[in-house]
Order: structure tokens, then C-alpha cells, then sequence
């Protein structure tokens, strides 16, 4: 018997592959597939970087937190979650009580070479990209390891090679949880 996840919430910084792999795991199980900065854009009329400029992180934020919230309410879905959604508390434990999440553990020099002609990420803006990234990878790893059930190491691998080392080790968790 095979397990697939009811409910997998995919983590990590900006260009880890979120999106990528989740696409790619929805496809090969059958599962519904959300990216939440998309569909806060789909919502909102506008793209991420214009409701930074509006409401600030902050309010951004805020939309992500209810966004996670009515995801974790559904079945047979994929999530591709922000980079920044670990950063509330509440969401780490919505993260933790309603599925399986994966973190897609990517170094700095992974991020800068997957997001050197990315314009559009508004956390990006800044004189020195490097930092910036080092910064966030200090901050945010500690919580990203707190919420995942499964980590997996992006780096040098391609899209589909991520997904399908995904899938193989989401599927022999689940495997080893349900016997």
C-alpha cells in the first residue's frame, strides 16, 4: 500500500522550489495544489510586492496567517507556504497540527543563483542580496527545522529530482507512522 500525505505543507526560504515540487507532488499523487502567495495575490487583485508597498510586511503578513488558516481546513492538498509563514507562532502550530511539512532546506548561494533575475520579491530589495539572505537564513532556519517533519536538501538538484526525493521520503515516513 502506498501513503500519500492528506494534507503536506511544503517550507523554506524564497527560491527553495516550493512551488516546483509541490506542482510536481500534486501531480504524481492526484492531491490539489496552492501556493499561498498566490492565491493572497488572486485575492487581492495584486501582486505581492504592491501589498508590501500598501500595508507593509506586517499586513501582508496578516493576509498569510488567515490564508494558512482556511488551508489547513482542507484535505488532499498541497501547500507551497511563504518563506516568512513560520515567523508566527500560530502558524507553526496550524503548520504542525493539520499535516506533514517538508522543509526544503536551501544554502544562500543556492538562493542567490535561483534568484538572480528575480525583481519581484520585495524582501530582495536590498543593496547587498547576500546579507540580506544570510540574515533570513539566521532567523528563520531554527523555526523552519521546529515545524518540519521531513527535510530535504535542495541543493544542486534539479526541480524534478527534489520532487521525486519528496515524494520518496514522504512516502516512507507515512509508511513508518502508520505501521
Amino acid at each position: 500500500m502506498t501513503c500519500i500525505p492528506t494534507q503536506l505543507f511544503l517550507i523554506g526560504p524564497m527560491g527553495s522550489g516550493k512551488t516546483t515540487v509541490g506542482r510536481a507532488l500534486a501531480k504524481r499523487w492526484g492531491l490539489g495544489f496552492i501556493d499561498t502567495d498566490e492565491a493572497i495575490e488572486a485575492r487581492c487583485g495584486v501582486e505581492v510586492d504592491r501589498i508590501f508597498e500598501i500595508e507593509g510586511e506586517a499586513g501582508f503578513r496578516a493576509r498569510e496567517s488567515n490564508m494558512l488558516q482556511e488551508l489547513t481546513g482542507q484535505r488532499d492538498l498541497i501547500v507551497a507556504t511563504g518563506g516568512g509563514s513560520v515567523l508566527s507562532a500560530n502558524n507553526r502550530r496550524l503548520l504542525k497540527d493539520h499535516g506533514t511539512t517538508v522543509w526544503l532546506k536551501t544554502s544562500v548561494a543556492q538562493q542567490l543563483k535561483r534568484l538572480a533575475r528575480d525583481r519581484r520579491r520585495p524582501l530582495l530589495r536590498s543593496p547587498d542580496r547576500k546579507a540580506r539572505l544570510e540574515a533570513m537564513a539566521k532567523a528563520r532556519n531554527p523555526l523552519y527545522a521546529e515545524c518540519a517533519d521531513i527535510i530535504i536538501a535542495s541543493a544542486n538538484l534539479t526541480p524534478a529530482l527534489m520532487a521525486e526525493r519528496a515524494a520518496e521520503q514522504i512516502t516512507q515516513q507515512l509508511s513508518d507512522t502508520a505501521k
